[in-house]
Order: structure tokens, then C-alpha cells, then sequence
């Protein structure tokens, strides 16, 4: 099987704006994806929705030589679309998993879909 993750990427604002009624609707529709994962014979192992940007640190070499870092506080990227969550999926029906990734694409701005690398040790 082939591990993937999936990123799930919109605007942060529609959450914190978004009613609790409004907030169960999405919640339902993440259970659908899960729902729908495992019926077709995708696996989740693992995945986590994520606190906001603005609570994010970013490190950074400060030297040429490396040794010195900093640490900033808020997003890599001053954007407004960033990535609230993931989820990693094994798979071995790339077509199949794009498919039932379009229940979350209407939730989000965008979901992408990556393959994760393996480094045969």
C-alpha cells in the first residue's frame, strides 16, 4: 500500500465565523470521508485537525553556518488559505481515494492529496 496525506487547506476564518450547527454539518462530513475511507478499503492511521495559524511557530537558521536559529511566532506564509488538518491514508487506489476526497474539497478551499516518500532502509 501506498501511505498519502491528505491536507486539508482553506481559510481559518470560516471555522471561528462558522455557528455550531454550521460547525456539526462539517464535523459530519469528515465522518462520511471516514465512513466512506473504509468501506472502499482505504485505511486512516493517522491524521489531526490543527490549531490555528496564528498559534504556529516558525524556526529558522540565522547563520550561514547553521548553528544559530530563531524562532518566530505566527504562519511561514501571511496567506489567508492555510492548512487545518490532515489526515494520513493508506491506500493502494490513488483514483478511488481522490474520489472520496471530494467530500471534504467542498468543505475546504482545497484538499491535496500527497504521496509520502519511502526510503527503503
Amino acid at each position: 500500500m501506498t501511505t498519502y496525506v491528505v491536507l486539508l487547506t482553506g481559510d481559518e476564518r470560516t471555522w471561528e465565523d462558522a455557528s455550531a450547527e454550521e460547525r456539526a454539518a462539517m464535523y459530519a462530513r469528515h465522518d462520511e470521508f471516514s465512513r466512506l475511507l473504509e468501506e472502499r478499503g482505504h485505511q486512516v492511521t493517522g491524521g489531526a485537525e490543527l490549531a490555528h495559524s496564528r498559534t504556529a511557530k516558525v524556526v529558522r537558521k540565522a547563520a550561514a553556518d547553521g548553528a544559530t536559529i530563531t524562532v518566530t511566532d505566527g504562519p511561514y506564509l501571511e496567506s489567508v488559505e492555510q492548512v487545518g488538518g490532515f489526515y494520513v491514508v493508506e491506500s493502494d487506489d490513488l483514483d478511488d481515494l481522490l474520489e472520496v476526497c471530494g467530500v471534504l474539497a467542498s468543505l475546504e478551499d482545497g484538499v491535496e492529496v500527497r504521496a509520502t516518500v519511502a526510503h527503503d532502509g
